[in-house]
């Protein structure tokens, strides 16, 4: 079993990265494997709605969104950090984000997520639900903790000043250790759950 965390801070060493760090010791214990992708210094465009992803299976510009998307498929849970920008995640992770969960087109249902937040005070919580409305759209569990999944701090080092905060992270890894091992039984017992067919609506027609 194994888990992909995606960092999406500028700072390969900052506070984001220690909140995953703190998640990551938790897997290790749980005997879930874990790798870790920093994007967020990673020169990522957006999505052009070039339609290309659709007729070949891989976005059409080869960046880190085409080099993790074998890694997504692969993984039992994806966790998703990032820093708060304005209440909202940084840039570069949402491009990023976009064109991951769009140009994959493989079953994401019942691989779980989870999504982590860190600011210096504010915009927590709506970076939060901002993050998780990618699990929710495709099928995916998300993972919960003991509180919404943040830290605090601004200067690099300063989350280890927030017990309370890396505390949620080591109970957000456990709970999610729990549901990964749990599903992963449940698939075997009863499959997964029946699909329909899918139903587009549009609402100008």
């Amino acid at each position: 079993m194994n888990v992909l965390m995606i960092n999406g801070s500028p700072h390969a060493e900052g506070n984001t990265a220690a909140a995953l760090e703190e998640m990551k010791k938790i897997f290790g214990v749980e005997g879930i494997d874990t790798e870790i992708l920093h994007i967020g210094n990673k020169d990522i465009r957006g999505c052009i709605a070039c339609g290309f992803c659709g007729d070949k299976g891989k976005c059409v510009f080869d960046d880190e969104v085409n080099a993790a998307a074998s890694k997504f498929e692969e993984c039992d849970g994806l966790v998703v950090g990032s820093p708060v920008y304005y209440a909202s995640a940084n840039a570069t992770l949402i491009a990023f984000l976009d064109r991951l969960f769009y140009s994959t087109r493989f079953d994401k249902t019942m691989k779980v997520g989870a999504s982590v937040v860190v600011a210096r005070r504010g915009g927590l919580s709506a970076t939060f639900d901002e993050l998780n409305k990618y699990f929710t759209i495709c099928g995916m569990p998300v993972a919960s903790s003991q509180y919404w999944n943040s830290v605090h701090g601004q200067v690099p080092g300063e989350a280890a000043q927030d017990p309370e905060g890396l505390q949620t992270m080591r109970t957000l890894a456990r709970n999610m250790s729990f549901l990964i091992k749990s599903i992963a039984l449940g698939k075997k017992e009863y499959g997964l759950p029946e699909k329909e067919a899918s139903q587009f609506t549009n609402f100008v027609r």
